[in-house]
């Protein structure tokens, strides 16, 4: 249906930066919302970011507001999360997922990639 792979992770110094890529291919990329979303080990999963289809809307967790940026180009069928002045609670496996819903929560997510690895050093 619609097939989502994540890149861009990797280990920062805190207050670093990064920008985490999720490429889509399949259904029509601008018909659904996307959201970003992070795992812990031993921890549940959780909404960081969601952009509207147009990418007109953005919704941000508390924790990242401020820091995090969620941006799309559907042109190239891309969202895409800026991650500034890094913290050390941070560090997760982020994902990224595809909704047709405008939903905080994963369970409303349809498409899932497989994630990337964020590491937050000292």
């Amino acid at each position: 249906q619609v097939h989502l792979v994540e890149s861009g992770g990797g280990l920062v110094q805190a207050g670093g930066s990064l920008r985490l890529s999720c490429a889509a291919s399949g259904r029509t990329f601008s018909n659904y919302h996307m959201g970003w979303f992070r795992q812990a080990p031993g921890k549940d999963r959780e909404f960081v970011a969601r952009i509207s289809g147009s990418g007109i809307t953005t919704s941000y967790a508390d924790s990242v507001k401020g820091r995090f940026t969620i941006s799309r180009d559907n042109d190239k069928n891309t969202v895409y999360l800026e991650m500034n002045s890094l913290k050390p609670e941070d560090p997760a496996v982020y994902f990224c997922a595809a909704d047709s819903r405008w939903s905080l929560s994963p369970a409303d997510y349809d498409y899932w990639g497989q994630g990337t690895q964020v590491t937050v050093s000292s």
